[in-house]
């Protein structure tokens, strides 16, 4: 299974340019949004958590596809299938390995976009926190819905339909927590226990759904 995490990492990064894609098109959302609402300060610095939230959601999209497409191009989808892990095990760890390689640089570079939409410390600090809580849930859900389409030529366009609907929760919550984190009446803790929960749903039916649709694929 390290062996499996360390192999997926690395194609992570390779295919399609892997992290740098991820962040360069996280950066250009947020990037446009002050030429959109204009210099506002105090506007860009309310509406900061939720435009760091949307450009996480439609960067995570990104490279979705990719998650078991590579691997039944290379023919080791059939391998994975056959062998005696549990399929739901395998799936944990390339959702795993996929968001180590796409989901944690997003989180690493929200500070900084932070900062450029104006936010303060906390808000930059509970932002980070609930896209390194919510972000691995993105992954989960993409997994089920790349399995899905990991027959078809190109699936990408399925993958982004069927995983946003369900990615909704995930979002709501986790711009609720950063925006209760600098809003004194609304308490942290509900929403942002709320995205963890989330989290760890999808954590256990996304491996499980996702291995079932590898299987019907697969026959």
């Amino acid at each position: 299974m390290i062996a499996l995490l360390l192999r997926d990492l690395k194609l992570s990064v390779r295919a399609g340019g892997g992290a740098l894609i991820g962040v360069l098109f996280f950066t250009t959302v947020v990037a446009v949004i002050p030429f959109g609402v204009g210099p506002d300060l105090n506007l860009l610095s309310r509406i900061g958590p939720a435009i760091v939230w949307i450009g996480a959601l439609l960067s995570a999209l990104l490279g979705l596809d990719r998650m078991f497409q590579t691997d039944r191009e290379d023919g080791s989808l059939d391998l994975i299938l056959m062998q005696e892990h549990p399929l739901a095990l395998t799936v944990l760890v390339k959702c795993l390995a996929h968001w180590l390689g796409n989901g944690l640089p997003l989180v690493i570079a929200s500070p900084l976009l932070g900062l450029f939409m104006n936010m303060d410390e906390v808000a930059i600090g509970a932002t980070m926190l609930t896209l390194l809580v919510g972000t691995p849930a993105l992954t989960f859900i993409g997994a089920v819905g790349a399995a899905v389409a990991v027959a078809l030529p190109r699936g990408g366009l399925l993958v982004s339909i069927l995983v946003l609907p369900l990615a909704i929760p995930v979002l709501i919550f986790g711009v609720s927590a950063s925006y209760a984190a600098v809003q004194d009446p609304a308490p942290f803790m509900p929403p942002f226990l709320i995205l963890v929960a989330i989290t760890m749903f999808f954590a256990v039916l996304g491996p499980l759904g996702a291995a079932l649709a590898l299987r019907n694929a697969g026959d």
